[in-house]
């Protein structure tokens, strides 16, 4: 339950996918190699915050790459070695953080609209 509070924290606020904090946990503390389905909470959740625009067309093209990358993960997953997968993953993950270290001074683009600016516009 820890974990699932922390990566969904993490996802919410940082907009950072869950699977960089549940996958690493579920594997390390639970010797259990199954992903939950969180990104679709979170999608919910910001559809109802005031003021949030989703691009629906950009998500509907997301969702059907996610349907074609799990069917294609799920064969490569049956026929590679479980040590290569982790290594992918470990090379994966420190190459997100390097990315993150290095672009972390770079200025972030904002939504056309930002909650915190929803929020002072609603209380108008």
């Amino acid at each position: 339950m820890l974990v699932g509070l922390a990566a969904g924290a993490l996802s919410g606020s940082l907009g950072v996918g869950s699977g960089i904090i549940v996958v690493p946990a579920l594997v390390l503390l639970l010797a259990c190699p199954l992903m939950v389905p969180m990104a679709a909470l979170g999608v919910f959740q910001y559809a109802r915050t005031p003021g949030v625009l989703l691009q629906w067309g950009p998500i509907a093209l997301l969702v059907a790459g996610a349907v074609i990358g799990v069917l294609a993960g799920t064969r490569i997953m049956a026929r590679v070695p479980d040590i290569w997968l982790q290594r992918a993953f470990a090379i994966f993950l420190l190459v997100v953080a390097i990315r993150m270290l290095w672009t972390g001074n770079a200025k972030r683009t904002e939504p056309e609209k930002s909650v915190a600016a929803a929020k002072a516009d609603a209380g108008k």
